[in-house]
């Protein structure tokens, strides 16, 4: 590594570390990549997403007749984040929040279909909000999947990263743990950390933290891309905004690998950077657990239609608009606000087979191995898609059941507290079902399930048509315990929109940089309070292109 002197030292290998690097290795520049864990998991928690991309006006949109703009796109952005620090820890989030809204309706889908990226010609309805036109939400469907999900996303600025490893443009220091940035009159100048024993563990698996050496390297900019807070159990509940979304949960599973520890947070912090929003978080609501896991409390998200009643850990259906896919942290406060940190979907086979999906690009085999074949039979053949149905099978959050009573004796088998009674439930089912009788309904749920079936994606891939749920023609019946999975942190360093960190007196600091969820996706929480979906992926790509871009010229 002694005859390698880089321009750029980059902390994170990670998606964020990946653009960065490619946008400072096309123009010539030298960069060391370092990173704690292997090779085998360069593309970070990239690589595990579902690869979906908020875009906005895009042609996936148009063909599908979703009219969409740029206005309507920042009025929704807006809304969601509710930005309220705007003379503070807002006032660089608010300006980031505009600059991508602006690069996801012009720029975002070319850049990335020139590096090769190609997206599935049907857009989902994701977090279709609270109810309010003015509040969180999409008004349109607006994610876009990527065909080959996470890998694919990687995969594109991987490449000519790996080729520009080739030219001596690029060295990877893997298993190389940063615990320092160094910093001499003011200015970051390079980073000082442990070296840890070789792994050879799987990509995912979590792996030792024995040091076996020691190293230093030296630069003219630090860019750190070491990814947020997911895994750190111990930092999710100190941050944890009690006040707002009620008490921290007692049983957390786990969205991202072990390795998402946040480690780079308090470091960059120790050496001067500002660090705001830390009690912002985006955590699911309907996290199961992994029946095949690969890291420690490995939990998977159900992505779900609308169509499944939610009923809170005593069986009571929770309140309007708490429906399936709408409000993720609306729902929390909703299910914490009971003294309990868990949620029951009820549903019918009917409804699994159509509206159940799963994040994770493991979990979607026929689209991450762009498989066409495969699709069209996964998803239009009779019967759930095969890794819904293991679930079902070996999962140890569901039951099964021909009958109320016997559904309700399994899922009193499952609790974590209270008792569920069977007569209670079937009386709130019955009289959803009893609103199918007539094509007007004065239940909200069913007004949304009809409102998401105008959408064409939604009536013929997403959304099941309504159906009694006490109809053996529908069943069996199914109920599936609905865990809290942690995912994303969405406070962060603070940065200008070339992604330089800022200090506390909220001057730029010279030499100091960051992508991706470290700097809560720019700006140090360009979602604000809750996020649009399809924007993590297409945040990391966003700022990593920024530091990379500013380095580039500013380095000349």
């Amino acid at each position: 590594m002694s005859s390698f002197q880089p321009d750029v030292i980059v902390v994170g290998a990670g998606l964020a570390g990946l653009v960065t690097t490619h946008e400072l290795a096309r123009v010539g520049k030298r960069v060391l990549v370092l990173d704690q864990e292997n090779r085998a998991n360069l593309g970070g928690q990239a690589f595990w997403s579902l690869g979906g991309l908020f875009l906005v006006d895009s042609p996936e949109q148009r063909r599908m007749g979703i009219k969409d703009s740029r206005e309507l796109a920042l009025h929704d952005w807006l809304g969601s984040a509710e930005f309220d620090r705007l003379d503070d820890e807002d006032v660089w989030a608010r300006r980031w929040a505009e600059a991508y809204v602006d690069f996801a309706a012009t720029e975002k889908r070319d850049y990335l279909r020139d590096l090769g990226l190609r997206l599935l010609p049907l857009v989902g309805w994701a977090e279709r909000g609270a109810g309010s036109a003015t509040g969180h939400g999409n008004s349109v469907p607006r994610f876009h999947l990527t065909w080959g999900t996470g890998p694919e996303v990687v995969r594109v600025f991987a490449e000519p990263v790996q080729a520009a490893e080739t030219e001596d443009l690029v060295r990877f220091a893997f298993r190389h743990q940063v615990d320092e940035i160094l910093v001499e009159e003011g200015a970051a100048v390079g980073v000082r950390g442990s070296v840890l024993a070789e792994s050879t563990a799987e990509r995912g698996v979590k792996s030792s933290r024995e040091p076996v050496g020691e190293f230093e390297h030296r630069a003219a900019a630090v860019v750190v891309t070491s990814g947020g807070i997911g895994h750190n159990h111990e930092l999710i509940r100190r941050n944890w905004p009690t006040k707002r979304l009620g008490p921290a949960p007692d049983h957390l599973i786990s969205g991202v690998p072990a390795h998402v520890d946040g480690r780079m947070l308090q470091i960059s912090e120790d050496a001067g950077a500002r660090l705001v929003n830390r009690d912002r978080i985006w955590a699911y609501t309907e996290g199961i657990h992994n029946w095949d896991p690969i890291w420690p409390d490995h939990a998977i998200r159900i992505i779900p239609g609308p169509s499944s009643l939610w009923l809170d850990a005593t069986g009571r259906r929770l309140p309007a608009p708490n429906f399936p896919g709408f409000d993720s942290l609306g729902t929390m406060r909703a299910i914490l606000a009971t003294g309990h940190d868990y949620s029951w979907f009820v549903l019918t086979q009917t409804v699994i087979e159509k509206e159940f999906a799963l994040s994770g690009s493991e979990q979607n085999p026929d689209i991450t191995g762009k498989d066409v074949k495969f699709l069209l039979k996964a998803r239009l053949a009779k019967g759930a898609p095969e890794p819904v149905e293991k679930f079902k099978q070996h999962g140890e959050d569901f039951v099964v059941a021909d009958t109320v009573e016997s559904l309700v004796e399994g899922m009193n088998g499952l609790s974590r507290g209270p008792v569920i009674d069977a007569a209670d439930l079937e009386r709130e089912i019955a009289a959803r079902d009893q609103e199918l009788d007539n094509s007007f309904s004065k239940d909200l749920q069913l007004m949304a399930v009809n409102n998401a079936r105008r959408s064409r994606t939604d009536r013929f891939l997403r959304v099941a048509k309504p159906h009694k749920f006490l109809d053996p023609d529908n069943g069996p019946l199914i109920a599936v315990r609905l865990n809290i999975l942690t995912r994303k942190t969405l406070g962060g360093l603070q940065t200008n929109l070339d992604s330089q960190v800022l200090r506390p007196d909220g001057s730029a600091y010279p030499g100091l940089y960051a992508a991706g969820e470290v700097a809560g996706f720019g700006g140090g929480g360009v979602h604000g309070y809750n996020a649009l979906e399809g924007t993590f992926l297409g945040g990391c790509i966003f700022s990593g292109r920024a530091a990379g871009r500013a380095l580039a010229r500013d380095l000349d």
